[in-house]
């Protein structure tokens, strides 16, 4: 043991050296593998990899929204439209579904939101839920959109826009005034309100809305009503947000900021718009707002309600236009169609409503076939049938209808 001490004492300082020099390449080595075999985890891979769910705010975790599948958009839409109250209602409901798949119609159009201001379903919407605007008339929509979609039809959601009686009567502030009494709610002949077109607040109202109907499954958002009043005393109207704007400008920024919104949230997400159908002929808004090239350079369709019924005496040389359905549609679709191709916008994208109601004339079989014929000859496969009772004459779409539209014995509509 002494000589042990002995050698230890003589060897002290190189045996110092060595161990300061072997702890020194021990830390070197483990300096070099940490750097060399590091891993940079980001806060979503230890969220994954842990269960601290306690230790992580409520802003880091994103839950992405419940998104319900879709259908694409036909190359070819052929649609009718069914009310709100008969989509809830079962018996009335299944006879025209029925009707719908078993013929050459592709599509269809349910409300969302009509000219009452309802809802027709619930939504996760905190605008919708502060207004009250929800009228539970469809119980189960999304069943409803399953199973279209599992016959293959294409589902449209309307939506009715600035004429919205139920909101003005909540937000008295956003609604159409008179200029005698600027506290006075505004009303159109029929005794409808309007909320001002300008009304930013009323634009996120309506996006939310239509954002909760795509994620339910509604594959197209179309959007009526989205115009200035046309109708009432309009010497006597003031507009709280857009009073000495003008009109084509509030609307046009509502189609801009609408559809930029609705491809952030979704850029999948197909929109449309309806508009008067002389829009497609006058090259004025009309006094409500509408100019066709804002809406085609905004809306992935845009569809004028060319009815027959709906335009003034005379108009074309008819006395009565709504005697003249071939006529009315190939003349108003011609002109936007020369519109569109204008500002090099495709045809493609105007869908036309057409007529199946009585108002001017008696709407026959014929009446409807011809209005259909109209567009087929001038390049519009796709269009969208109005009647607001929801009963259809069932023989003018048949899976063959091409043929017999060219089997139609009277010709003296298309002219």
């Amino acid at each position: 043991m002494a000589g042990y001490k002995r050698i230890l004492k003589k060897h002290s300082t190189k045996v110092s050296i060595l161990i300061f020099l072997g702890v020194g390449i021990f830390f070197l080595i483990n300096y070099y593998l940490a750097e060399s075999f590091s891993f940079e985890y980001d806060s979503e891979s230890i969220k994954n990899d842990t269960d601290y769910t306690d230790d992580i705010s409520e802003e880091e975790v994103v839950v992405p929204p419940k998104m319900a599948p879709h259908v694409e958009t036909p190359e070819n839409v052929r649609s009718v439209y069914m009310t709100s109250w008969v989509a809830g209602t079962k018996s009335i409901r299944e006879p025209l579904l029925k009707f719908v798949i078993d013929s050459d119609i592709n599509a269809i159009v349910i409300d969302i939101k009509d000219y009452s201001g309802k809802v027709s379903f619930e939504m996760d919407s905190p605008l919708v839920n502060e207004a009250g605007s929800v009228e539970k008339r469809i119980g189960d929509i999304e069943g409803i959109i399953q199973y279209l979609h599992d016959n293959g039809i294409y589902v449209i959601g309307r939506v009715t826009v600035f004429q919205d009686p139920h909101i003005t009567k909540i937000w008295p502030s956003e609604a159409i005034k008179t200029a005698t009494d600027t506290s006075a709610i505004w009303k159109d002949r029929k005794g409808l309100s309007f909320t001002d077109p300008g009304s930013k607040k009323i634009w996120d109202y309506h996006l939310e809305i239509a954002e909760n109907a795509y994620s339910v499954g509604f594959d197209e958002i179309n959007f009526d009503y989205i115009r200035f009043p046309s109708d009432g005393d309009m010497k006597n109207i003031y507009f709280p947000y857009s009073e000495g704007k003008v009109k084509h400008e509030v609307i046009n920024s509502f189609f801009t900021y609408i559809n930029a919104e609705l491809e952030k949230y979704n850029p999948n997400v197909k929109t449309s718009a309806d508009l008067f159908g002389m829009t497609t002929s006058n090259t004025d808004d009309l006094n409500i707002g509408q100019i066709i090239e804002d809406a085609l350079t905004t809306f992935d369709y845009v569809c004028p309600m060319v009815y027959p019924s709906h335009y003034p005496a005379t108009w074309n040389g008819y006395a009565n236009p709504a005697d003249n359905p071939y006529g009315v549609i190939h003349k108003s679709m011609s002109d936007g169609i020369k519109r569109a191709e204008a500002i090099g916008v495709s045809k493609d994208k105007l869908r036309a409503w057409i007529q199946d109601f009585d108002l001017g004339a008696v709407y026959t079989r014929s009446m409807v076939e011809a209005q259909i014929q109209a567009l087929y000859d001038i390049g519009l496969y796709s269009y969208m049938v109005w009647d607001p009772s929801n009963v259809y004459t069932k023989d003018a779409f048949w899976t063959d209808l091409e043929k017999s539209l060219l089997d139609t014995e009277d010709t003296s509509l298309q002219q």
